[in-house]
């Protein structure tokens, strides 16, 4: 996998100061999107072991309140056994900060429906993401207003209490836990 940038003070992808990877390669090629030039799978920097190390080396402050994933896609299938180490890592060393992952994916038709039973990491790694912003972008539903996300297709979904009952649980901004 290659990523097109991480940024170490990011405030616009999540709620407080967050480190974000955005990862290259996507297939939704969406009308207006703000990241074109990381469609492209080969666009950016190899992700390595060391790109691992500097992530963790930038959360390991108090004001870092977590880590987000976005791209490009992060949930294409050959960027989520890339990512599975790095969100393993910070779990492990960070249990206290949060994951977000922004993805053109749908969480239940495309991602649990679909990707638990067909790809082999999708099941863990989504495991490990505290909030899910899903659905694409679509330019004619833009709407400025929107806290962490484009349009109004597109969902903030609790992860792990979404799985637990089996029915989408919308994250709302003034829900201040992430």
């Amino acid at each position: 996998m290659n990523y097109a940038d991480i940024k170490r003070f990011d405030i616009a992808n999540g709620p407080g100061i967050r480190i974000s990877l955005f990862v290259s390669g996507c297939n939704h090629h969406c009308k207006g999107c703000f990241n074109e030039v990381a469609w492209d799978f080969n666009y950016g920097k190899p992700f390595t072991d060391e790109t691992i190390q500097t992530i963790i080396r930038y959360m390991n402050s108090p004001h870092i309140a977590g880590l987000t994933l976005l791209g490009g896609e992060p949930m294409e299938p050959v960027n989520q056994e890339a990512l599975l180490p790095l969100v393993r890592r910070v779990k492990e060393t960070f249990p206290d900060k949060n994951i977000w992952c922004f993805t053109g994916y749908l969480f239940d038709r495309d991602i649990v429906d679909r990707m638990f039973d067909t790809i082999a990491t999708a099941r863990e790694l989504v495991s490990y993401f505290d909030v899910m912003v899903d659905g694409k972008y679509v330019e004619e539903l833009k709407n400025v207003n929107l806290r962490f996300k484009g349009s109004s297709n597109q969902r903030t979904i609790l992860v792990k209490e979404s799985l637990a009952s089996g029915e989408i649980v919308l994250w709302t901004p003034p829900d201040n836990r992430y």
